[in-house]
């Protein structure tokens, strides 16, 4: 396991923000030099800590006006990665997590209208025969969306 220091988490917690940010201007704040910035954020790259970086889009402002949250019941436990595997095959399909609780799998889908989040229920999800059964829950608002902390 990698050990963070105090500088690691500050590096972190302004890559979090913007990963744009210079070296320099981290160095300059933190007092140290632009190198040593540079060193620890390929360490912690190494250490698997940074994984990328990435654009943040607004989904609303290409179109996607419904976000849905489904619970999915398997038929069986055994079918899980071939579920997994069918639902890869849907882009509306953003995120799916193994769960314990009501559900074994929970997923997000993001689609344009309510007409077409039916459609992806009804011609691709439902459509998957180890599917026991699925609950669809429509997200009405986001109003707390961060990245953990260091």
């Amino acid at each position: 396991m990698f050990n963070l220091d105090q500088l690691d988490k500050k590096i972190l917690s302004v890559l979090v923000k913007d990963a744009r940010t210079p070296y320099a201007e981290m160095a300059k704040a933190f007092g140290v030099s632009p190198g040593t910035i540079h060193v620890r954020v390929e360490k912690m790259r190494q250490a698997g800590i940074i994984q990328g970086t990435k654009v943040r889009i607004d989904a609303r402002k290409l179109g996607y006006d419904v976000c849905c949250f489904i619970g999915i019941i398997l038929k069986s436990a055994k079918d899980y990665d071939k579920v997994i595997k069918q639902l890869e095959a849907f882009d509306e399909v953003v995120e799916a997590y193994y769960t314990t609780g009501n559900y074994s799998i929970f997923i997000k889908v993001m689609t344009h209208t309510i007409a077409e989040l039916h459609s992806v229920l009804s011609t691709k999800i439902q459509l998957i025969d180890e599917i026991q059964s699925t609950e669809t829950l429509i997200s009405m608002q986001n109003p707390i969306l961060r990245d953990i902390q260091p």
